[in-house]
């Protein structure tokens, strides 16, 4: 049983970070960007701290950086001139 708890426990944590941003996904698609899909559309290949970013994900290091902003807002891509 603990086993089996313990188990459980260490998938949850190893699933946590894949699933992090997906709310980022459906806020933006809520927001009426449709054309994002998932994590790709911002980020090239695997998103993870530092990773690389496509054009719209540097649009939105970039605003935030401009902003001073703490968090990225995903309202900016109305701004997002980009594919």
């Amino acid at each position: 049983m603990r086993i089996a708890t313990l188990a459980a426990a260490a998938a949850l944590l190893v699933a946590l970070p894949a699933q992090a941003k997906m709310p980022w996904v459906k806020k933006s698609q809520e927001l009426g960007f449709t054309d994002v899909k998932d994590c790709k559309a911002c980020h090239v290949g695997t998103p993870k701290k530092g990773g690389e970013f496509t054009a719209r994900g540097q649009f939105l290091e970039e605003t935030k950086a401009k902003k001073k902003a703490a968090e990225v807002d995903l309202a900016w891509l109305k701004d997002y001139k980009g594919k």
